[in-house]
């Protein structure tokens, strides 16, 4: 028998006798794994990792050497959930001295993370005297001993607990990231794994082999079940028209690379249902470490997958009916899951891990469920059936709310729903100024899962279609004829209205294996059109199925992150070679760049001649204006868009851009913003993309508006202000009763 199936079988022994004590349990991955040493170390309350059984280090360190979390290797490996492999621990920069343990001799050491449902429970350890790297048998064998002790140290600590006291009956505010706005107040329901792995050691290889095979088959089943049978709501049939976000989940339940990993591990002697859990771990501490938000976000997918296999493996447990306008927390959450609960009736979501770029929210949004994500320690404080608020216009959720909270949020909730009704009388009229300045409000979105946005919410067109959006969720670059389809689809559903589409904007925070790699500061690196430059191959594909998307069509196309004109140039000529090439020809080529780069400014002559239009992008603008990155928390307000330098630029902009004809429009988030949005309109962008959201309350509120009075008092208050001119704005705003 070889070593990992005979500690297995010795494992199995032990534990058949009872639960089995962490010192018997050290002493048998010390003799099976030829260690000289091996310890466990269990976290403690106050990120304490305390040293609790050991075979071959001095038994009177047991519960006197202790580490923080971070701290030494064995705090870096519980803070980082990374297995640490090391030939010569002691000279690691991160190594901590603890003489009373009597390590000095021991050179190599093996640490692996105790993880249970995203938890980190402890640390095992094993070490040798020689200098060495252990194998990826010796790695993988410790891991599944780990997973067999987190088991063990869970039970242990549930019945441990630790007391509530006060602090589970008072109010928690809890700040995070909206991922689709609106109200919920509710009771909450806790999103729970699939039943608990009890027997994690197999009997017969070949019968669980079987199980495993008619679960996957189950389970695939119950997904087309699923997806096919989407409630009939308004909203929820946009969710049937998807093919992007439903599809690439799809693919990943099916993909056989993750399935037979989960064979591999039943064939080392373990359940169906423990090699499935073993599997998803391993891909949670991998995805985990992942820079990338939207891959990140791919974590959810896996996990609710697992959990769906692991279902199908134990048996569903009954389901307890949800309260009406109850609110699920999740620490993540997959798309399927979303579908499974939306259809119980949940009112809200609250997600600790989350992001707007994830599959789940932007299936709330199609499902139109008010959702808030990043909430971070929300599920530690958090019990079943507590009263909660999701406020997701404000990025806010309310734990254990008080009463008079709770009162002005449903009276909030009621005029909420109130003024949508109103603003919804908005979707058919024409985007105008009360003294007539006509606008055009356009839509932002990179799915045709939003597509039935365009006519929900009246907008005049779509002003930016990311189109890396789709290939992100898919996880790849798709073909000619896959992006074709695509397009076309949006073309198709758009109808009349104009589209602009952006080419691939891959890089920074939005990354595919292969395509791009990991830089030291990706926002200003080999990203968007560098990438489509260096890889001209990469480009043209894209470039011919926008071409074949449109045939006989109008077909407007705009390149990011364009840092000199011959950049733009570059790419244009690269379009129009294609446009030879590809009949029928579009009726009309628009080329147009996004204004992200300031460089640009001191290139407008030269550009305004190239470019059919420019866009400008205020995100990245902002962060390049003011080498402020905008992924970082600390500097989120530390730069505002309603300043004399930003408005100067795009002043300047326009003015250079009026002689040549050249429109200006905008398509950053300070487009949706109402206050931004009357600055830009009054500086002369009339043309404003924005999210769905948005478009309706912009609308209203530039009917009431006086654009040409406005712009005198603008120009009053940049003569009047410093850097800063935000106050002033809304101060004057209030005074005309203007809602920004």
């Amino acid at each position: 028998m070889n070593v990992p199936r005979r500690l297995l079988a010795r494992l199995r022994n032990l534990r058949a006798h009872g639960s089995a004590p962490l010192s018997a349990l050290v002493r048998l991955v010390a003799s099976e794994l030829v260690s000289e040493v091996c310890s466990v170390y269990v976290q403690r309350p106050g990120d304490i990792l305390e040293l609790t059984a050991t075979e071959g280090l001095r038994p009177e360190a047991i519960g006197r050497t202790r580490l923080r979390v971070g701290e030494g290797i064995v705090g870096l490996c519980a803070a980082t959930g990374t297995v640490m492999n090391l030939p010569d621990a002691q000279n690691h920069p991160a190594f901590a001295y603890r003489p009373e343990t009597g390590e000095e001799p021991f050179a190599s050491l093996l640490a692996v993370p105790v993880r249970r449902s995203g938890r980190t429970l402890g640390v095992l350890v094993v070490q040798n005297r020689a200098p060495r790297n252990f194998t990826e048998l010796e790695v993988d064998d410790l891991e599944t001993v780990a997973m067999l002790l987190a088991e063990t140290l869970s039970g242990t600590l549930a019945t441990d607990g630790s007391p509530e006291g006060l602090a589970a009956t008072v109010p928690r505010l809890f700040t995070g990231a909206p991922l689709m706005g609106g109200i919920a107040i509710g009771s909450i329901v806790l999103l729970r794994s699939a039943r608990p792995v009890i027997r994690l050691l197999a009997d017969d290889v070949g019968a669980e082999q079987s199980r495993l095979e008619q679960a996957v088959d189950r389970m695939q089943r119950g997904l087309d079940d699923l997806f096919a049978d989407v409630p009939g709501n308004g909203h929820a049939a946009d969710v049937s028209a998807s093919r992007e976000v439903l599809e690439a989940y799809r693919l990943v339940a099916s993909d056989a690379g993750w399935l037979r990993r989960v064979s591999d591990v039943i064939r080392g002697g373990m359940t169906a249902e423990a090699a499935v859990q073993r599997v998803a771990g391993e891909l949670h501490d991998r995805m985990r470490r992942i820079s990338d938000v939207y891959l990140r976000e791919r974590l959810a997918d896996m996990e609710d997958l697992a959990n769906r296999l692991l279902t199908a493996l134990t048996g569903e447990a009954p389901r307890a009916p949800v309260p009406e306008g109850a609110i699920l927390l999740a620490r993540r959450l997959g798309p399927a899951e979303l579908l499974d609960w939306h259809a119980r009736g949940i009112a809200g979501v609250a997600v600790e891990e989350a992001s707007p770029a994830g599959h789940a929210a932007i299936l709330a949004r199609a499902l139109g469920i008010p959702a808030i994500g990043s909430l971070r320690g929300m599920l530690d404080s958090a019990e079943q059936g507590d009263c909660a608020v999701v406020d997701a216009d404000e990025g806010q959720f309310i734990l254990r709310p008080e009463s008079e909270v709770q009162r002005a949020y449903a009276r909030a909730l009621e005029a909420r729903n109130a003024k949508y009704a109103e603003l919804a009388t908005w979707r058919g009229r024409p985007a105008a100024t009360a003294d007539g300045i006509g606008l055009k409000l356009m839509l932002n979105i990179g799915l045709s899962l939003e597509l039935p946005q365009l006519a929900r919410t009246g907008a005049d067109g779509i002003g930016l279609f990311r189109t890396e959006i789709a290939m992100l969720a898919r996880g790849s670059v798709a073909d000619v004829a896959e992006q074709t389809a695509i397009y076309a689809r949006v073309l198709d559903e758009a109808g009349n209205k104009p589209v602009v589409f952006r080419t691939l904007d891959l890089g920074a925070d939005k990354l595919l294996p292969g395509i791009v790699a990991d830089e030291e500061n990706p926002a200003m690196g080999w990203r968007s059109l560098r990438v489509g430059l260096d890889r001209p191959a990469l480009l043209r594909r894209q470039l011919r199925a926008l071409l074949l998307a449109a045939g006989c069509r109008d077909l407007t196309v705009m390149f990011p992150m364009v840092a000199t004109v011959a950049e733009f140039t570059a790419a244009k000529a690269l379009l129009l070679a294609e446009a030879k090439r590809v009949r029928p020809a579009p009726e009309a080529l628009r080329i147009g760049t996004m204004m992200e780069v300031p460089a640009l400014m001191w290139q407008l002559p030269q550009l305004v001649k190239a470019a059919d239009f420019i866009s400008i992008g205020s995100n990245d603008l902002l962060q390049f204006l003011f080498a402020a990155d905008r992924g970082t928390p600390s500097l989120y307000d530390r730069y505002d868009f309603l300043s004399q330098p930003v408005l100067d630029m795009i002043e300047q902009l326009v003015v250079a851009a009026e002689p040549a004809r050249v429109p200006i429009s905008i398509c950053g988030e300070a487009a949706s913003r109402p206050l931004e949005a009357l600055v830009l309109a009054a500086l002369g962008v009339t043309t404003l993309s924005m999210p769905a959201s948005a478009i309706l309350p912009i609308k209203a509120m530039f009917a009431q508006v006086d654009l040409q009075s406005f712009r005198s008092v603008l120009a009053t208050i940049r003569r009047g202000q410093g850097f800063g001119l935000r106050e002033a704005l809304a101060t004057w705003a209030r005074e005309q009763a203007i809602i920004v």
